[in-house]
């Protein structure tokens, strides 16, 4: 299993492709695939069929799975994307911001 450097719940600025520039939550990563998917952001469409009867098909928009490479985390404390550093605190392995030194 590879590892990924955001974890679910992160706020996370997308760093390259269509969406570059703007931020979101993750809602789901996939580390086996090194990919995350991003609130809002890579919207793709999806052609679904009614399963039930009486249940309405069509063209429905949702997020689609980018890899983890192209999204970089967001400080909460500077509000700037950075990189994931690494520090023990009261004996436990904590997530810092390079750019700050702020834990998050």
């Amino acid at each position: 299993m590879a590892k990924v450097h955001v974890k679910t719940g992160d706020t996370v600025m997308v760093i390259s492709g269509r969406d570059r520039g703007n931020s979101g939550k993750v809602l789901q990563v996939s580390p086996k695939e090194g990919k995350v998917i991003v609130e809002g952001r890579n919207m793709v469409t999806k052609h679904v069929k009614p399963r039930r009867q009486g249940e309405q098909g069509g063209i429905v928009k949702a997020e689609g799975a980018m890899y983890a490479s192209k999204v970089m985390p967001v400080c909460p404390k500077c509000g700037k994307a950075t990189r994931v550093g690494h520090t023990e605190k009261d004996g436990k392995k904590v997530r810092v911001c390079k750019k700050c030194g702020a834990e998050f």
